[in-house]
């Protein structure tokens, strides 16, 4: 059912007066109504123009309305109305936005259709957005079609071809070379053009060749926090953590403020070789800078600490993370469980998976494997606890919450209950095992074996009953012994 607005528009409606209205307008179907309801006004001598489609477009591309948008584009041929590139180049990058580099290159392509001859912005624009993507092989055949219809080197355009090329350990190789060529064609390198390289280097690995690039620059131009970050991360990647924190105080000394990508990578390598303490006194420092740490930032800290048994201390980094609005997720959630798990403290994993559940904290399909491993692992850890209350409260939230139980975990809350005494519970488990299709060997002799201990036999009769059939039914040997 579409959106309905009623305008009284006034004698003499102007364009400026549609975007206005447009670009106040919080929802984008009643944003579409207005623009139609402009479009009304039509047989009194109002005509849409390119600011009226320009922002109505821009509105819908925002949304991932790509299919009206366009049909808005044809609209405007239709209606012969003057269309610039800006238009095109909105529907090109909200393609790229959403990973459809096809789509912008499809668009770019259909502006000379409508009379439109791309600049070179444009090419600049859609061959970013393509670089963005990886798509190596049409970047190129790209490039080449710049060249052939026209399209002046740059700065920029180099720059971005540089970028494409260090995103492939092959074509690094290529990259330094444009790089050293760039001066004869009279387009000397950048700042960005030496933080692209130092960061393709460092990706692969190249860390000496990085570091003499960063001395250069510096005979040139002052290297920026960006490429600073670059070396700084790709020595934390080499395990150069020493150097890294040397680098650290050179960039500060020079002036340059490091920013929250710099402390977080440092914290990472701290982490990773064991010094979780100097990673807690870099974020201090961070805080202390006015640098806010950010999501990655606290995963990181938080990792490292699990990883060194440091339960207590990851606990109020998180319950910092949180204080400053930042959600963990459930593999952040998931670290945590996982180390109390590992010290045997199932009553803290418990109430951690609580926690998850009352904010709606879910896993996804990366982090559900996981997620269904912990959830079983602190059921049976539980139970080794004597926690039966807790265990079954926590067995009935996973049946709920449709986590698949393994066939261990049914057998250990089965025995747990059968030892205790609680047949009934036993019982009940055993039914939903069946249903659930998991029958591990031993459960029913165990079960057996406790009602009649019990002396209930009538019970154990139906059980055995139960037995039969199912064993008929799925093969299952039964021993003499448990009858």
């Amino acid at each position: 059912m579409g959106t309905k607005v009623v305008f009284k528009w006034s004698k003499k409606i102007t364009p400026s007066q549609v975007v206005h209205l447009i670009k106040a307008e919080k929802n984008v179907d009643k944003a579409l109504a207005i623009f139609d309801s402009a479009t009304a006004e039509y047989a009194n001598g109002f005509r849409h123009d390119h600011s009226t489609f320009g922002v109505m477009i821009s509105r819908l591309v925002s949304s991932n309305r790509f299919g009206p948008a366009e049909d808005l584009l044809d609209r405007m041929k239709a209606e012969k109305c003057d269309i610039r590139e800006d238009i095109f180049l909105s529907i090109c990058r909200g393609y790229g936005r959403v990973h459809r580099p096809l789509d912008s290159l499809r668009v770019f392509n259909k502006m000379k259709e409508f009379q439109c001859e791309p600049s070179q912005k444009s090419f600049i624009t859609v061959f970013d957005i393509l670089v963005e993507e990886n798509q190596l092989e049409i970047i190129l055949r790209f490039y080449r079609h710049m060249k052939e219809v026209g399209v002046p080197t740059s700065v920029a355009s180099l720059n971005i071809l540089i970028k494409a090329l260090c995103k492939n350990s092959g074509t690094m190789n290529s990259a330094i070379r444009i790089f050293h060529e760039m001066a004869n064609r009279g387009c000397p390198p950048d700042s960005y053009t030496y933080g692209t390289l130092i960061n393709g280097l460092c990706r692969f690995g190249k860390i000496i060749e990085a570091r003499k690039l960063l001395e250069e620059m510096k005979t040139k131009d002052c290297p920026s926090v960006v490429t600073y970050s670059s070396l700084i991360h790709g020595l934390c990647q080499s395990k150069n953590i020493n150097e890294a924190m040397r680098l650290l105080e050179e960039m500060k000394s020079n002036g340059i403020e490091p920013n929250v990508f710099t402390y977080s990578s440092l914290m990472d390598g701290l982490c990773k070789d064991g010094r979780s303490s100097e990673a807690l006194e870099l974020m201090e420092t961070m805080v202390s800078k006015r640098c806010k740490p950010n999501t990655i930032t606290y995963c990181t800290l938080i990792h490292g600490l699990c990883k060194e048994g440091r339960l207590q201390e990851a606990v109020e980094i998180l319950d910092r993370m949180k204080l400053q609005g930042l959600q963990p997720d459930a593999g952040l959630y998931g670290k945590i469980i996982s180390g109390f798990c590992d010290i045997s403290k199932f009553q803290e994993a418990a109430n951690f998976l609580d926690e998850m559940v009352l904010g709606r904290i879910l896993p996804n399909r990366l982090t559900w494997s996981l997620h269904v491993r912990i959830y079983n692992t602190v059921v049976q850890g539980l139970c080794s606890k004597s926690d039966l209350s807790r265990a079954f409260q926590l067995y009935l939230s996973m049946r709920t919450r449709g986590i698949s139980l393994e066939a261990g975990t049914f057998e250990t809350l089965m025995k747990s209950f059968c030892k205790k005494g609680d047949l009934h519970k036993a019982a009940r488990i055993v039914d939903e095992m069946v249903i659930d299709g998991c029958i591990p060997e031993g459960s029913w002799s165990t079960l057996l074996a406790a009602f009649w201990d019990q002396r209930m036999v009538q019970d154990a009769d139906e059980l055995f009953l139960e037995l039969m059939r199912e064993s008929v039914e799925s093969n299952i040997e039964i021993q003499p012994e448990a009858i």
